[in-house]
């Protein structure tokens, strides 16, 4: 990878990765583009990094408002710790039962299948970006809500539809749970606040799932160049830090499209995408 592709691909990843229009599907439309292996090692060692970014960038941007709303006293934290581990909990039960259905729909239980295999699936990834985009419509129908009440039930039915995201790449995590919370009457200051302290606690385990990736690739593949995975250090560090500005910048847009009613235009892009994903799929 040249500089210009690491570029390309910690803006697409920062943005899409916290704008709701799904980060995997434009990431490998964009290496597809390209002409990259997602595969790669060193394209394993740049997606952890970017990940990474983001992350920190989600964190930065909530940190003030978290503060207040989550640790404000002993009784919110309960509450709102009590509320995130039920989610997490829900998502994790609810995406493992579909990656089971999927390895035993798809590949009989064979031991070599990964859901991996199925990301480069332009019709699903299609699929799942149309079913994003209609969620996130309907959703932007319901009337604003003027208290930011979630319950315990609100959140294991946001958690409960994040674990839908995790097999399927362009069905978009915060697109999906941001509309789940909304039609549920949340509020939806506090469905962003609280679809993105889910992905807090939900990227360092994707980032770790990386990191063993790479792991395997580099210790079980004689043709992986361990000299060239160490050179490509440090512009995967710099792709760390565009992808975190990167990030920064969408969730400000994205709060101010959530708070000014215009949610549904994400929704219209996700369908266009979806589109534009069969044709070059």
């Amino acid at each position: 990878m040249d500089l210009l592709q690491i570029l390309i691909l910690a803006i697409v990843q920062g943005a899409a990765e916290l704008l709701p229009v799904s980060s995997s599907a434009h990431v490998i439309v964009a290496e597809k583009l390209m002409g990259l292996d997602p595969t790669a090692p060193q394209m394993t060692l740049l997606l952890v990094m970017l990940h990474t970014g983001t992350m920190f960038a989600v964190i930065v941007y909530f940190w003030k408002s978290w503060r207040a709303a989550y640790f404000s006293s002993a009784i919110a934290l309960r509450a709102n710790a009590l509320y995130v581990i039920t989610a997490t909990a829900l998502t994790a039960v609810v995406g493992l039962l579909l990656l089971f259905a999927i390895k035993r729909l798809v590949a009989g239980s064979s031991p070599d299948f990964e859901i991996e295999h199925l990301f480069g699936n332009a019709r699903l990834m299609a699929g799942a970006l149309a079913a994003a985009g209609l969620l996130i419509i309907v959703s932007s129908r319901f009337p604003e809500q003027r208290d930011d009440y979630l319950s315990l039930g609100r959140a294991a039915w946001v958690g409960a539809v994040q674990g839908l995201c995790l097999p399927f790449r362009g069905f978009s995590r915060s697109g999906a749970t941001i509309s789940t919370g909304l039609i549920l009457g949340v509020d939806r200051r506090r469905a962003e606040e609280f679809s993105f302290a889910l992905a807090v606690v939900l990227t360092p385990p994707v980032i770790a799932k990386e990191a063993y990736r790479l792991y395997k690739a580099i210790g079980g593949s004689a043709a992986v160049d361990s000299a060239g995975l160490f050179h490509s250090a440090g512009p995967s560090l710099l792709g760390m830090v565009l992808s975190f500005l990167a990030g920064l910048v969408a969730l400000k847009w994205l709060s101010r499209w959530l708070e000014q009613g215009h949610w549904h235009f994400f929704g219209v892009y996700c369908l266009l995408a979806s589109v534009v994903v069969l044709w070059i799929g």
